[in-house]
């Protein structure tokens, strides 16, 4: 489960399930209703596996609210116990353990204030791995782009239901960076001018980054109707051509969940949910249930899945010109022009000289917006001019990592 059921999921169903109204309606906050939101999914990995505790939010609020100081445990069928410690607005394993075929497994909760979950007991299902994953150039809905597709086979014939997720890297190289940074030097208080510019050599990678973010959206599909169990070109991404992350070179991990037809069954009713398109349409089918439940309360309404698949992954890597040659690059993040239109040169070229008689003088000004790291020098043929560009222009660092990560390849 990702943020599009913490987000959108989660205030649907309990809107719907306590207004129940089909006429237009004025949201009020009182309308509000605390539900815990219990997410799982244990794999054949050997990990430290995760359950995420939360309690539903009001439509005024943009947060989750972390379930603090709840005892987790996962049990299986031959009297095995797998402890859970808090960590990280989450909850992970003590130990690494992985989901193995044939055990049965239950997922355990108590609140700090008493309340006691537990879920139905699941099973591992099919080991199936990704077969390929491609990268390939289309036009889609008009937009000329790259579209990735994952393709899976199972002989068996038992996989049937597969859910996938995917975590993107790109790299960010820094148009308007400088091998020198621009550093403020105050001085004494009442002097004049106030300060000056010194260049420094920079001692720290600010011209190449690397920017990671995770799937939001619930990426499902079945070979049920199918004589074979084969996932063929499932499309789980499209970057538009313009789009940045794909701008220099760009990697995706696509991560392969296999589940149970229940697993399968919840997650295709919640996705269907959360592309109702409105709160308050006139499709609004009550309060959707998972496999967790209240031990003390049966009719505490309690919203999520404790899932068990096994898990299969793969990556790839391309240019932007591997695929799309030819094409204009896509713009950088930010707006960093190369070329500085007339009517737009005064928000960029500053005149660096102190004087209080000149009104062209802009010395204390190009102080303050370097010092609070609003913008970054680049150097200019203009003697006494800076040219300050937002500092993401010239400091990649500014909005992301210059840590290259370990699976990285150029």
């Amino acid at each position: 489960m990702k943020k599009i059921f913490l987000i959108r999921f989660l205030i649907t169903i309990i809107l719907v399930s306590v207004l129940g109204c089909t006429t237009p309606y004025s949201y009020q906050t009182n309308a509000y209703e605390d539900v815990i939101v219990i997410e799982a999914t244990i794999t054949n990995e050997s990990k430290n596996q995760e359950v995420k505790i939360s309690r539903s939010y009001k439509l005024e609020e943009n947060k989750s609210k972390f379930e603090t100081e709840a005892v987790v445990y996962v049990t299986d069928d031959l009297g095995n116990k797998y402890e859970f410690d808090e960590s990280d607005e989450s909850y992970k394993s003590v130990n690494t353990f992985q989901a193995n075929t044939d055990r049965q497994y239950q997922l355990h909760v108590l609140t700090k204030d008493g309340r006691s979950y537990v879920s139905s007991t699941e099973t591992l299902p099919q080991q199936t791995q990704i077969e390929s994953l491609n990268a390939t150039a289309i036009t889609k809905n008009g937009q000329l782009g790259v579209e990735i597709t994952v393709n899976s086979t199972d002989p068996t014939n038992k996989s049937k239901y597969y859910r996938y997720e995917y975590e993107e890297t790109y790299k960010v190289v820094a148009p308007k960076w400088f091998n020198e940074k621009a550093v403020v030097q105050l001085f004494a208080p009442g002097s004049s001018p106030k300060g000056k510019v010194n260049f420094v050599p920079r001692t720290e990678e600010a011209r190449i980054c690397y920017l990671s973010q995770k799937s939001s959206e619930l990426l499902l599909t079945s070979t049920n109707d199918l004589s074979e169990d084969k996932v063929i070109n499932f499309p789980v991404r499209f970057l538009s051509s313009t789009d940045p992350i794909i701008r220099n070179r760009y990697s995706i991990l696509v991560k392969q969940y296999v589940q149970s037809l229940a697993a399968n069954t919840f997650y295709t009713t919640l996705k269907e949910l959360s592309n109702t398109g409105s709160l308050l349409s006139q499709t609004q089918p009550g309060f959707f249930y998972g496999n967790i439940q209240s031990v003390d309360n049966p009719g505490e309404k309690v919203i999520g899945y404790f899932g068990v698949s096994s898990y299969s992954e793969k990556r790839l890597f391309f240019n932007f010109t591997d695929l799309l040659p030819g094409q204009p690059s896509p713009e950088y993040q930010y707006d960093c022009p190369v070329s500085i239109p007339e009517s737009e040169i005064k928000d960029y070229l500053f005149k660096y000289c102190f004087s209080k008689v000149n009104p062209d003088c802009q010395g204390d000004l190009i102080l303050d917006l370097l010092q609070t790291g609003l913008k970054s020098y680049f150097p200019t043929e203009d003697p006494t001019g800076y040219l300050l560009y937002p500092i993401e222009c010239g400091d990649c660092t500014s909005f992301s990592s210059n840590i290259k990560p370990s699976f990285w390849i150029d």
